[in-house]
């Protein structure tokens, strides 16, 4: 995988599988975030969405129906919704963290204010429930409602045990499924439900989902302690300067000294930072192995994601799947 361009990587693999598709979810998204009263919501709406993002939850939808042999339309209709609720949470959250860059750009709450934001999410958030109606189809709409409140539930638990070094392994479990995990689920169960797939498939792709966000996340959290601004889209080590107990850092915690733990009380509960603290956490989590063991992780559950996906049928696109959990972890060799 290492050598492979950036032509082949498989997230663009299915872009280009999914073309056709994904221009009409392109198409739908414009018209839907357009306001005839409020300018401001489209213009702070295209710059997060027009942002160059990979567009990977709504490819998630797109893929598991046709995988399924689903001819449309509605499949469109999801991948709007995935993408507006994906939006919606990324604008609350850039005001709850206070953060200064997304993607690789100025935040909007930076840009505009935090009341912009949040309102502009919350009208993407009625957006995605208008959507989401149009199919007619209560499951599909029970997959999505529920997910919605499941995000808003991880960010809430995360909000309360960000700082709290008691945070365990287990609570971070329950938060990354909140926060990231659920909105993969939601993609590939919507998008097998709206196929007419059977149970077991439906079981099948949600698990993917789930598996494929929870190393997506971990990924995510490795990457902010040793990736590039350029990858990650934000500064290097915003989540220590965020006081995040993300999962290298509660491993690391974990196997603490007295005098560790003190530091990260500090640094962490505390939020008492100073210069270096960054580095002398990086060097605490390379002493106790937990970047690997973190990594390892991420492994096990994108081969958990891969494992799920062997009853499906036989198609080039549940073989894009199966590579593009692969490539997920693959970011941080």
């Amino acid at each position: 995988m290492n050598m492979i361009n950036a032509a082949q990587k498989p997230h663009d693999l299915l872009a280009d599988a999914l073309a056709e598709d994904m221009a009409a979810v392109n198409k739908m998204i414009r018209a839907r975030m357009a306001s005839e009263h409020a300018p401001r919501i489209p213009e702070v709406t295209a710059h997060l969405i027009e942002a160059g993002g990979k567009r990977l939850r709504p490819m998630l939808v797109l893929a598991a129906a046709r995988l399924l042999g689903y001819a449309g339309p509605y499949h469109v209709h999801l991948a709007a919704t995935v993408e507006f609720i994906h939006t919606a949470t990324l604008l609350h959250d850039d005001v709850v963290d206070e953060s200064q860059r997304r993607r690789g750009r100025p935040t909007a709450n930076l840009l505009w204010d935090n009341k912009s934001s949040v309102l502009v999410g919350d009208y993407l958030f009625a957006r995605a429930f208008q959507l989401m109606v149009e199919p007619a189809n209560l499951r599909v709409l029970d997959i999505l409602a529920n997910a919605s409140a499941t995000i808003a539930e991880g960010e809430v638990l995360q909000l309360t045990a960000a700082q709290d070094l008691a945070t365990t392994e287990e609570i971070y479990l329950k938060v990354v499924r909140g926060k990231t995990a659920a909105l993969f689920s939601a993609a590939t169960e919507s998008g097998a439900e709206i196929a007419g797939a059977t149970p077991a498939q439906v079981k099948a792709l949600f698990d993917y989902g789930d598996a494929l966000g929870i190393a997506f996340q971990i990924v995510d959290d490795l990457l902010d302690y040793g990736g590039s601004a350029a990858v990650i889209g934000k500064n290097t080590g915003d989540d220590f300067r965020e006081r995040k107990l993300t999962l290298p850092v509660i491993k690391a915690i974990a196997k603490a000294t007295p005098e560790e733990r003190a530091f990260w009380v500090r640094v962490i509960e505390k939020g008492q930072q100073a210069e270096g603290d960054l580095e002398h956490a990086m060097a605490l989590m390379a002493h106790h192995g937990a970047m690997e063991a973190a990594r390892a992780d991420a492994l096990a559950w994108a081969a958990r994601a891969q494992a799920a996906l062997g009853v499906l049928p036989d198609h080039p696109l549940r073989d894009m799947l199966s590579d593009l959990a692969a490539y997920v972890v693959e970011r941080i060799n």
